[in-house]
């Protein structure tokens, strides 16, 4: 994700915390990033927050964030599992991948909040269905259930392939 992010978006610094020191302390020199001793600790010093983890209940709540801020949560991916409390779901652009796994199984469910409590889905903001945030002091979540990006990877190395080999038929799905 962080590799991932960094082609798409410049970062001043990496900021890290991990409930297992050794693992943080080797993310974080991979990255160049600074350790940090908790969840709130990394979500005060930085714009875009990334979350993954196995909790089961939430590491962040809408006081622990503030306007402007972005949290993706990638640990809601099975029942169980809760990375960010109703409240901040609630308070912020909920974008999720889709809005019924998320109910049965992902970050709404953990919250226990409904499909609709999701404003949009990530493909209603990349077609241009869903504006996606309209203000810089708006707050965003983007809690995928995770399978998408299982999809996206694949989908990568295949696109790749079939550029690489002039396979296929180019689409332009900006027009």
């Amino acid at each position: 994700m962080v590799r991932g992010l960094s082609t798409l978006r410049r970062h001043r610094e990496i900021v890290v915390y991990d409930s297992d020191p050794d693992r943080a302390n080797a993310f974080a020199s991979r990255h160049n990033g600074r350790l940090l001793t908790s969840a709130t600790q990394v979500t005060a010093a930085a714009d875009v927050v990334l979350l993954a983890t196995w909790s089961r209940s939430p590491l962040l709540r809408l006081a622990d964030t503030r306007p402007g801020q972005h949290v993706t949560s990638l640990g809601a991916d099975e029942p169980g599992k809760q990375e960010l409390s109703a409240d901040l779901l609630e308070s912020a652009l909920l974008v999720v991948d889709d809005r019924e796994l998320a109910a049965t199984m992902g970050a709404l469910s953990a919250a226990s909040l409904a499909a609709s409590a999701a404003q949009a889905t990530l493909s209603e903001v990349l077609r241009g269905d869903h504006p996606g945030r309209t203000s810089a002091t708006d707050r965003s979540v983007y809690a995928p259930v995770g399978l998408p990006w299982q999809d996206l990877a694949l989908a990568w190395v295949a696109y790749q392939q079939a550029e690489q080999h002039d396979i296929g038929q180019k689409i332009d799905l900006l027009s």
